[in-house]
């Protein structure tokens, strides 16, 4: 379920290493010290208030990096350069149109950027169009000058790649690969027309040549065209599935993935059957290809669609960077091109993620909650091996690490529980030379920025809480960390409510601070505004999450299978009970996309024990979910479809008594906003209380701001009446 990968005056300067502007942004919040149940303490709208960082990149040459912030709503690339990196806005757009702008590249000079603005296509073939714009939006490529120049709209589609030569872009559009010349000068036009749907291009190293993935359904070929050619050539074509096309950087072989093509024996949805994949090299010249390495035939060997970019890579000395489970937790290997033993360069219990190459392609820069299982530090790593070294304090949150061209900074996103994501660069440290950890000292990158300065006058950082990690065990014995978010100063004996809150995916992991995803970052700020209104509240990072390892994960009998993740939720409420601050006979939940699905589970099985939920667009019929169950066919078909439906909220409709408040956008591609239509038919047959709210046209992941704020407004307003008072038995 689809979440999206978002401050001063002259008078703050910031030094490197010295304080934060977050200083003077607790300065600002001591005005208005927090009161337990005071509805005035801050609002939401300044607890949402900060710009959210996404997509930062490097230039290939120099000190210049590029970032997106989306800042109420208004989304801009932002740019700076070093070694000053004093921050300033390169696009124009000014309106909370819920167009997203993303897919950051630099021209191979640095002179220009190329973006993507607007959303992906649903399966109907429709742009989101939250506005309700009767024009409609577009997914569109533009470029803009580093200078700050007028964007040009370059064409429609998405994914676009800048020639090594500086002179065209590639994108994908309805399909095919499209080209246009990166001045603006003339239109974009049919690159190439080739059978199937065909993305992922990928330039060579002298731009002679393009390489991308022709998907064929069940099966998908590395195809490659080179310039003035006639044809396109694929590359060992064969009945499985290639992905992932890696260029040398001679530009004479072509590294990929390749997984088993899609057979007709049916799959039980949502099940751990094995996902094997290897690694081939193609010599392109030949279009012959061999296999250098392959998982393991158990699922520990399953390929981890998570890992993104740094699945496959090809690194200095003439090796291969890539991510694998197979040990049961997601770590790097490197080994050589030409075949060989993979080394590990990562070990133990933790994962990787969200990484980058330095610029030699030598040390490998990343994400890890190696140093804290609950929080996110950066860590190198050479790809030859040696010990790992971590890069920045334990005690905050970074990721998205990356250095600039030359090689003297290294700049990322942070945060810390009070303190919202912002980014930040450092001197890069010698890691040829470091043997040990190296935290550096730090300068945030844009507190001169408008939207910075903006959100310092109204950001209520010092009346934020700290959420504590705890840890507690379900009814099977296993063990379920979250974050425990109390107010502050509470007087003893002091009775709360309490709200269980649970994220969505469910692959993903709440932390305890603000959080690296759009959609968490927003949630992390409504929990701490329930809390400033007077309730506990437990975020819970239950069974099928990430953080814990591949088994904690892929949790037996988990969603369809038997909804065995609902007793870390129960779990999570007696916790609540137990607190001496939390009124046990209040106790609440809210979440979305699959913490919609467990709001809803616990309200229909456990009315006794959550007295009110909140389900923004959650499953609540597995069988009715896309084609997954209905098309199911196999030998077990009724015995999967039977406890798909009895692991469905909808399957507890007669014990479901407690109110609960639904939200979701109808234009929903992720969970069919059909899903929220039955299920109040149901709820209306057994009069059960019901609350709606409808956003026409708006997709899962809201991408309006106005959309969060009336959603989150109306859930503190349900909690405060269903909460608040006296539960109905």
């Amino acid at each position: 379920m689809r979440h999206t990968f978002r401050f001063s005056s002259c008078c703050l300067l910031v030094s490197c290493g010295l304080f934060s502007i977050f200083a003077s942004a607790a300065a600002y919040g001591q005005k208005a010290a927090a009161k337990p149940g005071d509805t005035a303490a801050f609002t939401l709208e300044q607890v949402l208030s900060t710009p959210f960082p996404s997509d930062m990149k490097a230039s290939p040459a120099g000190e210049r990096i590029a970032w997106a912030f989306d800042w109420k709503g208004l989304r801009n690339i932002w740019v700076a350069e070093g070694p000053e990196f004093r921050a300033r806005q390169l696009t124009p757009y000014s309106t909370d149109d819920g167009q997203e702008v993303g897919d950051i590249q630099f021209s191979p000079d640095g002179n220009t950027l190329v973006y993507v603005r607007g959303g992906n296509r649903s399966s109907g073939g429709d742009i989101p169009n939250p506005t309700s714009d009767v024009l409609a939006a577009g997914e569109q490529v533009w470029g803009v000058r580093w200078e700050g120049a007028a964007p040009r709209l370059l064409g429609e589609g998405n994914n676009p790649v800048i020639s090594p030569r500086g002179d065209e872009v590639a994108f994908f559009h309805e399909g095919q690969i499209w080209i246009a010349p990166l001045s603006g000068a003339a239109p974009a036009h049919l690159f190439l027309h080739v059978r199937g749907e065909n993305g992922s291009p990928a330039w060579s190293p002298d731009g002679g040549s393009l390489a991308f993935v022709s998907g064929r359904g069940d099966h998908s070929f590395i195809a490659v065209y080179e310039r003035g050619s006639d044809r396109v050539r694929y590359m060992a074509p064969s009945v499985d599935r290639d992905s992932n096309p890696r260029w040398s950087p001679d530009g004479r072989r072509i590294a990929f993935v390749r997984q088993p093509g899609r057979g007709s024996d049916p799959e039980i949805p949502g099940g751990n059957t094995p996902n094997p994949w290897a690694i081939w090299v193609a010599d392109v010249a030949a279009g012959t290809a061999h296999q250098v390495w392959k998982s393991s035939e158990d699922a520990a060997g399953s390929f981890y669609r998570l890992s993104g970019e740094m699945v496959l890579q090809w690194v200095a000395g003439d090796r291969l960077l890539f991510t694998s489970e197979q040990d049961g937790w997601n770590h790097f290997y490197s080994m050589p091109s030409a075949c060989g033993d993979p080394l590990r360069l990562t070990t133990g219990a933790f994962e990787v993620e969200q990484a980058s190459l330095t610029p030699d392609r030598r040390f490998v820069l990343y994400s890890t909650n190696e140093a804290d299982i609950e929080r996110r530090q950066l860590f190198a790593v050479s790809v030859e091996g040696g010990a790992p070294v971590q890069l920045t304090d334990s005690r905050t949150l970074a990721w998205s690490p990356i250095a600039t061209a030359d090689g003297n900074y290294l700049v990322y996103l942070s945060s810390d529980a009070f303190r919202p994501a912002m980014p930040y660069f450092s001197e890069f440290p010698n890691l040829h030379k470091l043997t040990k950890n190296k935290e550096t000292s730090r300068a945030e990158l844009a507190p001169h920025a408008v939207p910075v300065h903006e959100a310092l006058r109204e950001f209520p950082a010092a009346q934020l809480v700290a959420p504590e990690t705890v840890i507690f065990k379900a009814a099977d014995g296993l063990e379920i960390h979250g974050q425990l978010f109390l107010p502050k100063n509470l007087k003893p004996g002091t009775k709360l409510p309490g709200i269980v809150f649970m994220h969505g995916g469910p692959i993903r992991q709440m932390l305890p601070g603000w959080h690296y995803s759009y959609y968490y970052h927003n949630a992390y700020g409504m929990n701490q505004f329930l809390v400033s209104r007077g309730y506990v509240v437990l975020s819970v990072n239950y069974r099928s999450g990430i953080g814990y390892g591949r088994d904690f994960r892929m949790a037996a009998k988990r969603g369809a299978q038997g909804a065995s993740e609902y007793q870390d939720i129960v779990a999570a409420g007696r916790y609540l009970q137990g607190i001496p601050e939390v009124n046990g006979n209040h106790i609440g939940l809210w979440g979305g996309s699959y913490g919609g699905y467990l709001t809803a589970l616990g309200l229909a099985r456990d009315s006794d024990l959550f007295k009110a939920g909140v389900d923004f667009h959650g499953v609540h019929n597995w069988v009715t979910l896309g084609t997954r169950f209905r098309s199911f066919t196999g030998p077990e078909a009724a015995v999967v479809r039977k406890v798909a439906e009895e692991s469905s909220p909808v399957a507890s409709i007669k014990t479901w008594k407690s109110p609960v408040l639904l939200i979701q956008g109808d234009d929903d591609r992720n969970v069919s906003f059909s899903q929220m239509v039955d299920l109040v038919q149901r709820l209306r047959k057994a009069n059960v209380s019901f609350e709606q709210i409808v956003f026409p046209d708006e997709i899962h992941d809201f991408l309006m701001q106005q959309s969060w704020l009336k959603a989150y407004h109306a859930t503190a307003d349900f909690f405060d009446r269903t909460l608040k008072a006296a539960p109905a038995q």
